[in-house]
This record gives C-alpha cells, structure tokens and sequence, in this order.
C-alpha cells in the first residue's frame, strides 16, 4: 500500500516553521503540489520551494498573517490560480508566546492564541471548504497538541486555544462529511525537530519517563500522520483527534 498524493494539490500553513517544512516536503515525496504559506521568512520559504520542485512536484509560496479572513481568500485565489483547486488544507501555523502562570499571562497571549489555533482554522474552512464541497472530496487537517489533554501548567493560553481548536474541527466534520470531505487533528507530543537536531544534545527524563515507548517523537513521524490522512488510505476517517505521542496521551472511549 502507498499514500498516493499524486494529482493533489496541498496548502500548508507555517511551512516554513520546523513541523511545517517536514511535513510539506512529506506531502511532496508522496506526489502532492505544494502552496507554502509563510509569514515572515520568505528566504526559507523559496528554498523551501526549490526543494518541492526538485522532487518533481510544483510549488508556490504565498505570504500573509493567517488570523486574518482576507489572508485566507487572498490566498485561496493566488493558488487557485497558479495550482488550481486545494484538495489538502494542513492548518500547521501558530503563534508563539512566553509560557507561565495564568497569573502572569498577558491577557494579549489568550487573543493571539485563540485566534492562532481558532479563527485561523474558521478561515481556513470559509475559504477552501466550499471549493471542496464542489468537488465533494477533501482533506482538512489541523496541528493540535497533547497538551489539549494534558493541561500542563505555564502553558494555559496554548491549551485554550488547542481546545478551541479542537472543538471547531469536531462540529466541522459533522458538517461536511456529506461531502466526504474528512476533518482530523493530529496531536504530537515534545517533538524532535530539526532545532534539536543542530544544537547541543538534550535530554528530558522527567518527560520521557511518562512517555510508555520512553522517547521523544521524531518530526518525520508526526508528518507521516498527516500525509496518512491526506491520502484515500484515510477516507473513512474524521471527527478524530490523534495522538502521537508515544503513548503519552490515550485518550479514553
């Protein structure tokens, strides 16, 4: 069996981020077409690209603040231009902040988060759902967290905007499943990206300990996930929030 992507065009928001590279050129290998979304860094974005298109795939790379609704449709239209219809939306980007106490958080942070993790994801879905529900087929797929479940202290802003998150994409695939159009979350735990990978080796006991396969996921594992469920491997799965965690989280039935 092969996750078959070939013909598929995939936006990708945050590719240029640590996850989002891995995940775009994941798509990539699989045969998918790339949108590459950034924000700021469109140095790394246009290697990024250069990197898509010597996989034989094409890629575009399409800038703007995704907590925005005009980004969305600007967006939508520049691909749909160049790619035509997006048939894999990977909502990746989020904004980071300065984690602590609920005391201490800036009530700014719960803003930003909420309409990182939230009103990105509303956007994302008034602006490529319809065109997925044209062709009734698509694959709509966001990156959660296993702080959702695990409500770590510090981390209060991001666990309320993941949670938010995560009960948009639920009401979501009730919505358009009619379409067959499949709505899912992935959830990584403390991920090793390519950062960790450049710098002085680190290792967290305390995490790893609770973790029943006693390690850190690798990025590649979280993006093999996602290009699971942008694939016809997953078509009759949505509503579903995933793990991958090594355990970490299970969540019960």
């Amino acid at each position: 069996m092969k996750l078959d992507l070939t013909g598929k065009t995939a936006l990708v928001t945050g590719a240029t981020g640590q996850l989002g590279r891995v995940i775009a050129r994941t798509l990539a290998t699989c045969g998918a077409n790339l949108a590459l979304h950034y924000i700021n860094n469109e140095m790394k974005a246009k290697e990024l690209q250069g990197e898509i298109e010597a996989l034989g795939c094409q890629a575009v790379i399409v800038q703007g603040d995704m907590t925005k609704q005009d980004t969305a449709f600007r967006i939508r239209d520049a691909i749909q231009n160049k790619l035509g219809n997006v048939d894999i939306v990977v909502a990746n980007a989020v904004i980071q902040y300065e984690w602590t106490s609920v005391l201490e958080q800036a009530p700014e942070d719960y803003l930003s988060q909420f309409e990182s993790c939230v009103m990105q994801s509303v956007y994302l879905a008034k602006a490529f759902i319809p065109q997925m529900q044209e062709m009734r087929s698509g694959r709509f797929i966001g990156i959660n967290t296993e702080c959702a479940m695990q409500n770590f202290a510090h981390q209060s802003a991001y666990t309320a905007g993941k949670r938010g998150m995560d009960g948009v994409y639920r009401v979501l695939a009730k919505e358009v499943g009619e379409y067959q159009i499949t709505v899912n979350q992935v959830a990584p735990g403390w991920t090793i990206s390519e950062r960790d990978r450049t710098s002085e080796p680190g290792h967290d006991e305390v995490y790893t300990r609770t973790v029943p396969l006693r390690r850190r996921g690798e990025d590649q594992e979280i993006a093999n996930v996602v290009a699971f469920l942008a694939s016809d491997l997953s078509s009759f799965i949505t509503g579903a929030y995933i793990p991958v965690s090594g355990g970490n989280v299970m969540p019960a039935i």
